[in-house]
């Protein structure tokens, strides 16, 4: 991909094994100028990846046969410079962190807005354009536990039994998490954390 090319100019590869899903995702990236190349399953991505340019690989995570995980981690290592993005029926924590740690760019949840859709685009081009820079995080220990609670997928309701706190402190801890690590969303959150290095190993559990 070229420095300095628009989202409109971008060739997208999007991968369902929804027909329907399929049509109407081709339809609305078409209709704002980028070209899309369409597959059924991810052996048939993996083969136009080694034919065509693609500029940023959009796949389910939830097919048959081989997931949007797996087609994620062969992308990885056969075209790395391909920014991937995950969407799903299925949106929880658990799976964007999963997909986060595995490479995706971003990770979005259906039904697939037109203006989410584009803006995750253009996010993923700019990774590879221009790579964001290392960040402090700059949280209080009670930050650092309170995220890595989330980290774990659990609700605020059960971070305030497991930390002994209102559920009002924690979605003020939690907003402030946000703030500090410039983040809008939970999907932007966990890709923050992870790239900070909040891992399972290095997590500090709450008393």
């Amino acid at each position: 991909m070229m420095r300095g090319m628009e989202p409109q100019e971008a060739h997208i590869f999007f991968v369902d094994d929804d027909p329907g899903v399929r049509e109407a995702v081709q339809r609305n990236l078409q209709s704002l100028g980028m070209h899309v190349t369409v597959f059924s399953c991810a052996q048939d991505c993996l083969e136009g990846l080694s034919q065509q340019t693609c500029d940023v690989l959009i796949a389910d995570l939830r097919m048959n046969g081989t997931n949007g995980i797996s087609l994620l981690n062969d992308v990885k290592r056969r075209f790395p410079r391909v920014p991937t993005i995950i969407v799903t029926g299925y949106g929880d924590i658990p799976s964007a962190v999963a997909a986060t740690k595995a490479g995706a760019a971003e990770f979005l949840e259906k039904p697939l807005d037109q203006q989410d859709l584009l803006a995750a685009i253009q996010r993923a081009m700019a990774s590879v354009a221009k790579p964001e820079l290392p960040i402090q995080a700059g949280l209080s220990d009670t930050e650092t536990r309170i995220l890595c609670h989330i980290l774990d997928g659990k609700t605020n309701r059960e971070i305030a039994y497991n930390s002994n706190r209102s559920i009002r402190t924690v979605e003020a801890h939690r907003r402030t998490i946000m703030r500090k690590l410039g983040v809008n969303n939970i999907a932007q959150l966990i890709q923050r954390a992870i790239a900070l290095g909040f891992g399972t190993n290095n997590r500090t559990r709450q008393r």
